[in-house]
């Protein structure tokens, strides 16, 4: 016959169970809050864009989605999906290759050279940087 587990072993045992429980939720509920953070491009819904760091548009590739160009290139991603004709709605997670094939199927690229018309018209003046003596 087997002996059954002391009362402090069966203690011992619960209580390492519920640490590792707390450890697996604590380290769980970060890399969640982390996910949401990268997701969202380190910019949380209703936070304004960071001003845009990239200028030339031959960088974009087809497999971005356009809030990635947008905020890329300092555009609103509302103003390139109406100048586009393609509903925000459900396409927001998309990249540009999936898009083209999905509304304009019988012109390869096309999106593509859309969009970096569409940043080039939009794009604010650049001002040239003058030394100052």
């Amino acid at each position: 016959m087997t002996s059954p587990v002391n009362s402090k072993q069966r203690t011992l045992i619960i209580g390492l169970i519920v640490l590792g429980v707390l450890i697996v939720g604590f380290f769980g509920l970060r890399a969640f809050h982390a996910f949401r953070h990268i997701r969202d491009g380190g910019f949380g819904p209703g936070r304004p864009n960071p001003p845009s760091s990239e200028t030339d548009v031959e960088l974009i590739r087809d497999w971005m989605t356009i809030p990635y160009v947008a905020r890329t290139y300092g555009a609103s991603d509302h103003m390139l999906f109406k100048e586009l004709k393609i509903p925000e709605t459900g396409n927001r997670e998309k990249s540009l290759k999936v898009l083209n094939d999905k509304y304009y199927s019988d012109q390869d690229g096309y999106l593509l050279a859309e969009v970096k018309k569409t940043i080039t018209d939009h794009r604010p003046p650049q001002h040239p940087s003058t030394p100052v003596p």
